[in-house]
């Protein structure tokens, strides 16, 4: 009898005990059978806390990571991807923790890489339109133009390129982690799709409506966005000395 492939959701943390646990509860009672994985840096909030008491409720199901202070989201996702491939996860998802994307809709990028066929299920904000609720129209603007600079300079067809909600199956992120990303801030989702999407890996995107966070505090900075600005030219320069596939 064929085993179920394993489903598991990464969710990197630093101070979000306003939403972890609500988060986790919202996964669990979806009717597929993800696992979650926090990876949580020190929040000096207790975080990592309240997930751990957690995990005496959901034992097979939640785990907690913990590093030692706060070292950037680009890392903490490469963390979890590679626990992930280590305990045999056929299906890898990465999501933020304070409600921005819906729960319900990893069932959605599921169905579009186990039942349709795609390596990559992309939750797109811009997919159909600019999908963005709460958000001041200046970050609208900064978002979406950000992707097109993006499709500009690197030949990228994905229309919401910055996004942070992501379903990978686990031949992707064997093959794209093999050298490890660059970047650990913005430019780091876009340095995934622009490897993935050279590597020839299907690609679907999604559509999803996006909220801005309503508990908690923002984590960008100007850094971050300087990060991905410079690092997209860089990015592609690189990528003309790379054998991809």
């Amino acid at each position: 009898m064929k085993l179920p492939e394993k489903k598991i959701v990464v969710i990197p943390t630093f101070n979000e005990r306003e939403n972890v646990e609500q988060m986790i509860r919202a996964v669990f009672h979806l009717p597929e059978d993800f696992h979650i994985l926090i990876v949580d840096d020190s929040s000096p909030d207790g975080t990592g806390e309240i997930v751990a008491e957690l995990q005496s409720e959901f034992p097979m199901h939640l785990f907690l990571e913990t590093r030692k202070g706060k070292q950037g989201l680009g890392t903490a996702y490469v963390h979890g991807f590679k626990w992930a491939l280590s305990h045999h996860y056929k299906y890898i998802f990465e999501m933020d923790c304070d409600f921005s994307h819906n729960p319900e809709d990893l069932v959605r990028l599921l169905a579009a890489c186990r039942d349709e066929g795609y390596d990559v299920a992309i939750g797109s904000r811009y997919a159909t339109g600019v999908n963005v609720v709460n958000w001041p129209m200046s970050r609208v603007l900064m978002s979406y133009f950000a992707s097109s600079y993006v499709r500009l300079i690197t030949g990228m067809t994905i229309r919401d390129t910055t996004a942070g909600f992501i379903c990978y199956s686990d031949k992707v992120l064997m093959k794209i982690l093999e050298t490890p990303p660059r970047f650990v801030g913005y430019a780091f989702q876009i340095e995934m799709k622009f490897r993935t999407w050279m590597s020839g890996f299907k690609i679907k995107e999604v559509p999803i409506i996006f909220t801005d966070r309503t508990k908690g505090e923002s984590k960008m900075s100007g850094g971050i966005f300087k990060e991905a600005f410079f690092g997209v030219i860089e990015m592609k320069i690189r990528s003309w000395f790379k054998k991809w596939k």
